[in-house]
Parts: structure tokens; sequence; C-alpha cells
């Protein structure tokens, strides 16, 4: 007994000795005030608190600095120098909005950190990063790929349910993340005219209008929603923020505009979203769900961890998404065995994980600009009964599509 308790006091010494060494800083800047930016937050408290508990990083403890950017461009860019000059941290990570990360991008550059980011899915941001920024990760897929694996999805999609998805129109909000969407469609369609592109065998025509988001002053839908009543397309898809979710289907019944297929598109959903009955039926293009707990250990771990901190179900995948981005940084930095910026750049380069909270595998690779993207293309999910079961891919599928989409009555 008496060599058990001396062993346990050791192991405390130890444990405190390691734990006064400095830490590692993680500057993270996020929208708080935004679903979205809230949980992919907690996530990485989360995944901190987990490395810490396993005994930290290099002997290190890890250290999150938060930083709400409030979904304005002049707050992120601010959050970067005063993280950078202040704070003194090490690595950037979070991200959502591609509007304020096309001004926190000059911060960015100027203090070259190595930076791994999980939002800002507009190409104008990876244009203005630059091929030559190898200390920038960049894990969330950008605009062109989430287009390019839709147009494999709804190839897919259509003919094992023997559907047709012709027409298309593209309701999209006025910021840079809806009129990067918007652009990309364009270039699909672009390509689909000429047989070629992974929309080649579906669409045939296309129509995209704008709006103004909610979370940005808007909220009437009412005019790009006619605009696309009239034009009757196969698949509707909307791309804007968790704020337009609900008024976007009530003003659509209102206008009695019910498409074969009814998509959203934001990076998150609000809470409870499911549990509303203007839900049912929705789409939703995302790279998690809950019910890929049942195909992935790693989806599996996550979600039950996530419940058990916070007494609360994630909405949206930029919760898995921003605990990926803590431990993918941790495993970079624990291969370079230092925190030599060189070093820790090659390291993440060769992170791999054959499965992820994701419930799919993470590779570095280059993109069509920068040198270093993770994941590609987002799933098809459906919300069927208050749960999002996945319809896409087909050997992930949870449940089967439900065609076409009406209001419930």
């Amino acid at each position: 007994m008496k060599r058990s308790a001396v062993l346990v006091m050791c192991l405390a010494v130890l444990f405190s000795i390691a734990f006064a060494a400095e830490p590692i800083k993680i500057g993270a800047v996020s929208p708080l005030g935004d679903i979205t930016g809230k949980e992919s937050t907690r996530a990485m408290q989360l995944a901190v608190k987990e490395i810490n508990d396993a005994g930290g990083v290099l002997g290190r403890p890890l250290q999150l600095i938060i930083m709400d950017d409030e979904m304005k461009p002049a707050s992120g860019a601010a959050a970067i120098d005063k993280l950078a000059t202040v704070d003194k941290v090490d690595f950037f990570v979070g991200g959502m909005s591609s509007s304020v990360h096309l001004a926190e991008i000059p911060a960015l550059k100027k203090y070259q950190k190595v930076t791994v980011w999980i939002g800002a899915a507009d190409h104008n941001c990876e244009n203005a990063v630059g091929a030559d920024a190898d200390w920038y990760f960049h894990l969330h897929p950008w605009d062109y790929q989430q287009g390019e694996g839709y147009g494999i999805a709804w190839t897919e999609i259509a003919k094992a349910y023997n559907i047709k998805i012709e027409k298309v129109f593209l309701a999209y909000e006025e910021g840079a993340f809806g009129t990067g969407s918007y652009t990309s469609y364009v270039d699909f369609f672009n390509q689909a005219k000429k047989g070629q592109g992974s929309w080649a065998a579906v669409m045939k025509q296309f129509v995209g209008a704008s709006f103004k988001s909610a979370s940005f002053g808007g909220g009437d839908y009412r005019a790009v929603l006619n605009q696309a009543k009239s034009f009757n397309p196969d698949l509707f898809v909307w791309a804007g923020y968790d704020a337009d979710a609900i008024p976007i289907v009530a003003q659509a019944k209102e206008v009695n505009f019910t498409p074969k297929l009814f998509v959203g598109a934001p990076p998150g959903w609000p809470a409870n979203y499911g549990k509303n009955p203007l839900a049912e039926n929705v789409i939703l293009y995302g790279m998690w769900s809950p019910t890929l707990s049942d195909v992935s250990p790693a989806a599996e771990r996550f979600f039950n961890a996530y419940v058990k901190m916070y007494g609360e179900e994630p909405t949206g995948y930029f919760a898995p998404l921003g605990y990926i981005n803590i431990y993918f940084l941790a495993e970079g930095i624990k291969k370079a065995g230092s925190l030599d910026k060189d070093a820790v750049i090659k390291a993440l380069e060769t992170v791999q994980f054959k499965d992820t909270a994701l419930g799919e595998p993470l590779k570095i690779t280059p993109s069509r600009v920068i040198k270093h993207q993770g994941f590609k293309y987002q799933k098809i999910l459906q919300w069927q009964n208050g749960k999002q079961q996945v319809i896409w891919p087909l050997d992930l599928a949870t449940a089967k599509l439900v065609y076409p989409f009406s209001f419930k009555k």
C-alpha cells in the first residue's frame, strides 16, 4: 500500500511538473453568436480538454485562446492581430464565414504562423491565400469541390431512384459565401452544356438569384422564391446561413412553392431545427450527421463526448470539424517533436486519419491553388422524423430518399 501511495504521489508530481511548462497557445477565431461558431468552439474546447487530460502534447498543455469575430470582417482581422501580438499564440485555428476570412487573410499572411482553418468555402479565399503559403492548411471543402461532389451525388441518386434532376435553381445570399457558390454552379453548368464535368449527366438548365441573408439584416425571400416557382426546378438549393433556415421554408410554403427536391446549404442549422414540422423531408448538404455514429467509431466517440460535456447534441458538422481541427494540429506537433514551423508543416503534410469525427478519412492533398487541402466533398442528408439521415454516399446511406418533397400537413 505504501509503495502504491508513493507511486501515485510521484506520478502526480511528474504530471504537475509537466503542466507547469509553458502552454502551447492556440488562437481560435469564430463567430460565437452564431450556432455554427459556438458549436465548433465548444468542440475545440472538448478536444483540448481530452488532450490535456491525456498528458498534453510534448509534455506541455494546450491553451485555447478564443476570439469572437462577430461575423464582421473587421473584427476577424482585429482578432488575428490581437492573438498574434498580445496573446502571442503559436498557431491559428477556427473560422466559418468566407467574408470574414477574406479580411483575415492579409493578417494571417503578415504573421505566417501555422494555420489550420475549418471555415470559408469561397474559392476567392483560396486565391487570396496563394500557392506559396506553406503554413496554411484548409480542412473544409472549397465551393468548387463541393459543387463537383454534388454533381457526382445527384447523378448517382438520379440513377438509383430513377428520377430526373435536369432543372436546377440556386438561391444564394449576396455575400462572399453565396456568390462563391453561385459562381461555382455557373462554372459547372457551363461544363455540363459541353458534356463535361460531374454535372454533365443531370443538369440541363440552371438559374440563380440572390437574397439578403437574415444574418445581415435581410429575411424576405419571397421574390427569389417566386422566381424559382416560375422556373419550376427539379432541384432547388438555397445557400445562406442558419438564420435563413426556418423563414425561407416558411415563406416557400406561403407562396406555395414545392420543388421536388428542396435543399438547404448553410454552414450550420438552428438548434432543434429537425423538430420543426417545416423541416420534414428538407434535404441538406453537410459533412456529418448523428446517425454516422452507427457506422463510424470516431464519429460515435465524438458525439458521446460532446453530449456528455455539454448536455445537448451538436446540430451541424462544424462541431466535429472543430474537434478534428485541434486533433489534427496536435498530431502534427506531436509528430514534429517541437514547435518549429518547418517541422510542424512537414509533419502535418503526412498526418492521416483513417476515421474521423466526420465518419471519413482525412489526408492532406493539393487543391486548385493551395498545397494543403483536407476534405473534398460533403454528404447529402435529409431531415426525416427529426433526424438527419444520410442519403449519399449510397454506401453510407442510413435511409432512403423521400421523394418528392412536400410540406407536412
